[in-house]
């Protein structure tokens, strides 16, 4: 499957070099380039792309606000967030508005190409040091999320209780299946129920659902 993708930076450079490094893998298309938030959006109308890498300082209408028209949108188009980790305090704006993972742009990339993909399966990215610490302080705040609550979890069986867990610790699949001597299958399957039974768009909705029940404790 060909994954298309969207480029969206007001930084040519950062444009051209992603586009170049792509055009070397048959699996990742780029159908479209766009220096501002708007350009994205009606990039999305116009090409209908699996992802958008998302730069979030660009002029006129900024990524936060592009991601969020996107991911409210008819289209299934998943966001990857561009950033500068350390300087950026708006991307926990893109994580309210919907957006499905984050790189930052002095990761190698093949790293940058890699989340392309993860994103694109359906996946939210949440690597060590980068999304795993942005999602324990961005549900630490107490503007993001509402109040933890202990509250049992309706709907879900106990098997997917014991899965959302290592979810909501950051694990990828093949971590808890071997956490729980399941098979991968298993733990996709029952991943898969979660998202449904419990209105997630992605993995990282997940994560902070499991918080917001009670269930993990995430470092910060």
């Amino acid at each position: 499957m060909t994954v298309r993708v969207v480029l969206a930076d007001d930084q040519s450079l950062v444009r051209s070099g992603l586009r170049v490094l792509m055009a070397d893998h048959s699996d990742l298309e780029v159908v479209g380039e766009a220096a501002t938030g708007a350009e994205a959006v009606q990039m999305v109308r116009d090409a209908s792309p699996d992802v958008v890498v998302m730069d979030i300082r660009m002029p006129g209408m900024d990524g936060i606000e592009a991601t969020r028209l996107i991911t409210a949108g008819p289209a299934a188009t998943r966001v990857l967030v561009l950033t500068t980790f350390d300087e950026d305090d708006h991307v926990y704006g893109a994580l309210r508005a919907g957006a499905s993972g984050f790189v930052v742009k002095d990761m190698a990339l093949d790293d940058i190409l890699a989340a392309i993909r993860v994103v694109a399966a359906g996946e939210a990215l949440i690597a060590p040091g980068v999304t795993r610490r942005l999602i324990a302080d961005f549900i630490g705040r107490s503007e993001a999320v509402p109040e933890r609550s202990s509250r049992p979890v309706d709907g879900i069986t106990e098997r997917e209780r014991e899965v959302l867990i290592p979810v909501g610790r950051g694990r990828s699949n093949t971590e808890i299946a071997e956490d729980l001597f399941i098979t991968v299958a298993t733990a996709k399957s029952n991943v898969s129920r979660l998202l449904t039974k419990l209105g997630a768009r992605d993995r990282v909705q997940l994560v902070i659902t499991a918080y917001e029940m009670g269930l993990v404790t995430l470092p910060r």
